[in-house]
């Protein structure tokens, strides 16, 4: 594969395939679509889920490595998916909090990369116990937080990311963390967030 050759180059590119893989596999366990929109394939050497549907494949991909050169520069701080019910309140988000080290200089060791983000795909499909139920007129999306929102006439890329219109919890979200992991020059948390017990209901 023809990766960008710095270290936050790379790493932001094995860190978007990681990504749009992670999100396909959160998609195919919460149940939105029907099993047969998926087939499994190897990534990393862990069975994982593809959608086979062209524009379900297509909006995670182009969602995710939409997000490339920013990640590469530091600007996404989280990446998440955001399940809503019809009022479009979230239920439950998955969240990616995401570090590039920007001042790491060495050689980017790959595989001790990879090996650290295969163990998030392994420990998905065993927390789907914490996960909730969701209505069958659920909705979706994927959404991007930025320390810094880039210049939308500065790239295409950006042009691509709109304003979500997904209400906010007024209360602090509960948390439950998932998996973390610390392989310079990259460190990668996975949490779930559900909304409070003293939330006010829509």
């Amino acid at each position: 594969m023809d990766r960008n050759r710095s270290p936050q180059g790379e790493t932001a590119q094995i860190l978007v395939e990681f990504l749009e893989v992670a999100i396909t596999s959160v998609v195919f366990l919460k149940g939105v679509y029907p099993s047969g929109a998926f087939e499994r394939r190897r990534y990393m050497n862990v069975v994982v889920q593809r959608a086979r549907h062209p524009e379900l494949q297509q909006y995670i991909h182009s969602s995710v490595n939409g997000l490339l050169s920013f990640i590469q520069k530091g600007l996404v701080e989280r990446v998440a998916v955001i399940f809503s019910d019809s009022n479009n309140v979230p239920i439950e988000r998955f969240v990616f909090k995401i570090n590039v080290n920007q001042s790491y200089g060495s050689k980017l060791e790959e595989a001790d990369l990879e090996f650290s983000l295969k163990s998030f795909l392994i420990k998905l499909p065993l927390s789907q116990s914490l996960m909730k139920v969701l209505p069958p007129d659920c909705r979706w999306e994927i959404t991007a937080y930025f320390h810094s929102l880039p210049q939308s006439g500065t790239s295409k890329d950006a042009e691509i990311w709109v304003p979500t219109d997904t209400q906010q919890w007024q209360q602090a979200p509960l948390i439950t963390p998932i998996k973390s992991m610390s392989c310079e020059p990259l460190g990668v948390q996975l949490y779930l967030e559900h909304p409070s017990l003293s939330e006010p209901k829509a």
